[in-house]
């Protein structure tokens, strides 16, 4: 009897594989919740598209992604108040946990302590977590 057929994976599941492979620990909807209590950066990459179908999160800061690394980058000139420290815990949360990965080891290579939500923003509503009601805070 032949063995099933797999299809290779494919770079960009290899980079994600890699990206997953390099963070602490990615975390559920809850523990990001528990970590963003204890101080943490809660940080939400999804466009306003998203934002709007999903809802927002209660206390996370809204960077897009095109420019994270330069408002979390401790060093940098256009850095967020609140990314003053490489020390600074940063969760990035996207829709379904993909890009936020990515994300997050890209942040790691900027030096600071981040990782992701697995399951991203849909997880986190399945879980019956709360979503924000008012003005998402939105750094551009």
């Amino acid at each position: 009897m032949s063995e099933p057929m797999t299809e290779p994976m494919s770079r960009l599941d290899a980079m994600l594989a890699t990206a997953r492979a390099s963070l602490r620990q990615r975390l559920t909807p809850e523990q990001a919740r528990d970590e963003q209590a204890r101080g943490a950066l809660l940080v939400d990459t999804r466009t306003e598209t998203q934002r709007a179908r999903q809802g927002d999160l209660p206390g996370a800061i809204v960077i897009d992604r095109t420019v994270l690394e330069w408002r979390l980058d401790p060093e940098g000139p256009h850095r967020i108040p609140e990314a003053d420290s490489p020390g600074v815990r940063v969760i990035v949360v996207c829709r379904q946990g993909y890009s936020s990965s990515l994300a997050a080891r890209s942040l790691q290579q900027l030096g600071l302590d981040a990782t992701d939500v697995i399951g991203g923003v849909e997880a986190w509503v399945a879980a019956g977590l709360p979503l924000a009601h008012g003005p998402a805070d939105v750094r551009e």
